[in-house]
Formats: structure tokens, C-alpha cells, sequence
């Protein structure tokens, strides 16, 4: 007779439930398959993964009555706005014994430090990567203004993302990613328009696939996605922008009408395991903030400058923030950017 997993039998006789199928709602390429696969072995149960391209898509979802999910990993700014509108419910830190494995530096990013209704999986930003072999004599640097050379025009891309573009669009006029001056993002509107000018489009996925094959010889990605791609092809350079980047920090949130919440719980503990977060960041390329993970992973790894941003730029990158009522000032903007022809 097959023996059950201890810690599904825990879960079962203590709290009265059978684990059956949990399902996630996630960045694409965001958790390992193997990790995935030893869960499921673990818990002897079925893991079903939905994916989104954007916090606004993901949230648009949810504020539209969606009720099928157990577990989601929105950015931090998102999280906030779902906390204050009900949409998430309270973490059993009793279920999750690994939870101090989260470095302290990595809650210090956040509004939630007490993890009340999240637990960070992720901290991550958005950079440029380029086909510097591919440029003929157009030498690579890492600033935001490449966007601005015509002699790239229909070979970059921008990411499909409101936050994203304008956040480099502002780092690019020395603003930060964050601000509320009207003035300031009337003017990052108008280099964000001559900056579509010369992309191929904004784009959240084709980047990827598009740099690998110099489709693309410029994108605006992010850290983890350009990581896995560099794996496959060194060819790809990735670069800091030296005006600085926007972070984000994804977190796992369980929200109010997940019909696992146990077996939620539960996931968490296992993608907390140092062994597991060390397999899990080597896969997807984004560092996971877990202290004891860190001496699991492959030196190699810890140098790419997608994992880790120069000492010297640390100080002009920035955590992207919920902007309450003044996120509508950016909505206008985006809404300019995208209507300009």
C-alpha cells in the first residue's frame, strides 16, 4: 500500500481537509516544474497554474468576481490595493515554519513587514538586454536613452506595462519612479511617444524569444525572463540602466475565496525550503529573498547582473508603490502614450 506524505496526513487528520488540486495564478515561466513535481509527490496532489501578463490584468480578473484561485503572486503595489478592497485573506503563519527564512532586508521593502496577508516570493526589476553583436558599430549602453536611437527603429521593444514604461521614462529624466508632479510625468509622456516612435511595439512575452533570435537587438524585460533567455543564448547581454531601475517584489497571497487555503499554506512552506528556493532561483532567474537559500546557489549565479544590481546603482533603484487616487494620473498618461500616433 502506497504510504501517504506525513505532512498531507498532518493536514488531513488535524485540520479535517483532503488535499485535492490547488490551483495558481502566476507570472509566466515563475516556478520551477521539478519544483512543481515535488510538491505534487509531496502532497499527493494536482497543481493547475493560470498565468497573467500584468498586476492590471491579473486584478481586472479578480475585481470581475473571479473566485478559482488558491494562491497568486502579484507585485507589492498590487497587493496593497487588493488588501484594502477585502480581496485577500490572513496567513496561518503557524502552517509556515519556514517563514523565517525571508530576509529581513527584503520586508523592509515592504508595507506589509508583519507578512499579515502575504509572504515575498520574489525581488526582481525591470533592465534592458541588447544583441550587441548584432549592432554594427551602434556601441551598447546602459542607459534608458537607447531607446531614443533611430538607428534601432523597429528593432526594440518596450514592455506592455503602464508602471514599467513611464517608471523608465521618468528614471531616464532623473524623476523618481514614484512621483506625483504633474509636470514631471507630462514629461515622460512625451519621451515615452518618441520612444514608440522607433519600437516595434510593447510587448509583456514576444521580447524574450525576439532578443534570443536578434529579431529584437534591444528590449525593455524583466531581470528573471532575460535570465533564463541568457542561459540558452550568451549572446544576449543584459544591462543595468544607469539611471536606475524599478523593483518589484512579488508575493504569494491567498485570497479570501481560495477553496485550498490548507494546501496553499502548505506550498509556501515548500517553495520557503532553502533547497527548494535554491532550485526554484536557478531555474526562473529572479532572486528569491531567503537568506539560507543563498549558500545553495551556484556562485556563477550569484554574479549575473540579472540577479544582482551593482552597489553603485542600488541608490537610484526603487520599489514601485501604490499611488492610491493619483494612479489615475498615470492611467492618463498611458492612455496619451498609447493613443499617439
Amino acid at each position: 500500500m502506497k504510504r501517504l506524505p506525513m505532512l498531507f496526513i498532518w493536514v488531513c487528520l488535524t485540520l479535517g481537509v483532503q488535499a485535492e488540486t490547488l490551483h495558481l495564478y502566476t507570472w509566466a515561466d515563475y516556478i520551477s516544474p521539478e519544483v512543481v513535481a515535488k510538491f505534487e509527490k509531496q502532497q499527493g496532489c494536482k497543481v493547475v497554474i493560470d498565468t497573467f501578463d500584468s498586476n492590471e490584468s491579473m486584478y481586472a480578473k479578480f475585481k470581475a468576481g473571479a473566485t478559482g484561485y488558491d494562491l497568486v503572486f502579484p507585485t507589492a503595489y498590487m497587493i496593497q490595493v487588493m488588501h484594502s478592497q477585502g480581496m485577500l485573506a490572513e496567513i496561518d503563519h503557524k502552517l509556515i515554519p519556514n517563514l523565517p527564512n525571508i530576509d529581513p532586508s527584503a520586508l523592509e521593502k515592504l508595507k506589509d513587514t508583519d507578512m499579515l496577508h502575504s509572504v515575498p516570493y520574489t525581488l526582481a526589476y525591470a533592465c534592458i538586454a541588447v544583441r550587441g553583436d548584432k549592432m554594427k558599430g551602434q556601441q551598447p549602453e546602459p542607459t534608458w536613452t537607447m531607446f531614443d536611437r533611430a538607428a534601432l527603429a523597429g528593432r526594440m521593444t518596450l514592455l506592455d506595462d503602464m508602471r514599467e514604461s513611464i517608471g523608465a521614462a521618468l528614471k531616464s529624466l532623473g524623476y523618481s519612479i514614484n512621483t506625483r508632479d504633474e509636470t514631471q510625468l507630462a514629461a515622460a509622456r512625451d519621451v515615452l511617444i518618441r520612444w514608440k516612435k522607433n519600437i516595434a511595439r510593447f510587448d509583456n512575452e514576444g521580447y524574450k524569444s525576439g532578443i534570443d533570435s536578434a529579431e529584437f537587438l534591444l528590449v525593455h524585460g524583466y531581470s528573471g525572463d532575460l535570465f533564463q533567455v541568457q542561459m540558452e543564448n550568451p549572446k544576449v547581454e543584459i544591462l543595468i540602466p544607469r539611471e536606475g531601475v524599478t523593483i518589484g517584489c512579488d508575493a504569494m497571497v491567498i485570497p479570501k475565496t481560495a477553496k485550498q487555503s490548507l494546501l496553499a499554506h502548505a506550498l509556501i512552506n515548500f517553495l520557503l525550503d532553502p533547497a527548494i528556493a535554491a532550485e526554484n532561483m536557478e531555474w526562473m532567474g529572479y532572486y528569491c529573498p531567503n537568506k539560507p537559500a543563498l549558500s545553495k546557489v551556484s556562485p556563477a549565479f550569484l554574479k549575473n547582473p540579472a540577479f544582482t544590481i551593482p552597489a553603485e546603482l542600488q541608490s537610484k533603484c526603487e520599489v514601485i508603490e501604490d499611488l492610491g487616487p493619483d494612479l489615475a494620473k498615470y492611467s492618463k498618461v498611458w492612455d496619451q502614450v498609447k493613443a499617439a500616433r
